[in-house]
């Protein structure tokens, strides 16, 4: 008796069981029917506001019935990465590609700038630039023409004066994949076009404040600039003296240093 009781309890809960299922079953399907199916979209975490750096600090992905996705949503937060906020976005709200917005000349330059340091910029041609093929996020060495006698070429030295330094700019290209605290900046958005940026006269640098008054100075003297480019990965800073006419004619200097102790008698 007792056996028989069980198996009928168990078969009555098997079929509430299926019952349930079913007809949760079938709210699930009309819901999906009504709303759609859910879907990833990327969600202000915090309040933003308005040019805030975005990052995965600052969002976050939840899932939602599709009728409810904004148009333009994104359903990746790589998707974001190395963009600003175009205005304020509260906490909760949908990120859209009407609310962001890529660094640029009309959002400014002073948030690309890294804490501590400062963006200055430099006039170049294209023998000072790499033929101006230097883009906004390469990384170059400045070297400087320093013409210390007043005109006496025998005196004039070549010196690198800063390696590894940020270019920031191009003209009023400003670059949208330079590493930024927070930033995963191996994730690009858009690749960038290396023609796109090579229409410029000025480079605008990152550099700490001591480094703005020697290139300051050394430009107020005269002394041009001149770029040379790096890999990105390449931090090395090395010790590299500076060069005149008798360093770089090395060996066959006696002709040349001969040559200006008479032209000095002269």
């Amino acid at each position: 008796m007792n056996n028989r009781a069980v198996t009928l309890s168990l078969i009555f809960a098997f079929v509430a069981g299926f019952m349930v299922y079913s007809y949760l079953e079938g709210q699930e399907s009309r819901l999906k029917e009504k709303y759609g199916n859910q879907i990833p979209v990327v969600v202000a975490k915090t309040d933003i506001k308005e040019l805030d750096i975005l990052d995965d600090r600052k969002v976050q992905i939840i899932n939602i019935p599709k009728k409810y996705a904004a148009p333009g949503h994104f359903s990746k937060i790589e998707d974001i990465y190395n963009t600003i906020a175009a205005t304020s976005i509260l906490k909760g709200e949908q990120l859209t590609k009407t609310r962001i917005t890529y660094p640029g000349a009309q959002s400014g330059l002073s948030r690309q700038v890294a804490i501590g340091k400062r963006a200055f910029s430099i006039q170049v041609s294209e023998n000072q630039a790499v033929s101006k093929l230097v883009k906004p996020g390469d990384r170059v060495d400045v070297i400087f023409a320093i013409d210390y006698a007043r005109g006496d070429k025998f005196k004039v030295k070549s010196k690198t004066v800063l390696q590894d330094v940020l270019v920031l700019s191009t003209g009023l290209s400003v670059t949208n994949s330079i590493p930024i605290v927070g930033l995963k900046a191996d994730k690009e958005i858009r690749k960038l076009k290396l023609n796109n940026y090579t229409n410029y006269n000025s480079v605008t640098l990152e550099l700490t404040p001591d480094q703005v008054q020697k290139v300051i100075y050394l430009l107020r003297i005269g002394s041009p600039p001149y770029l040379s480019l790096r890999n990105n990965d390449d931090k090395s800073i090395e010790r590299v003296k500076s060069e005149g006419l008798f360093d770089v004619l090395d060996s066959d200097s006696g002709e040349a240093k001969q040559y200006y102790r008479d032209q000095i008698k002269k």
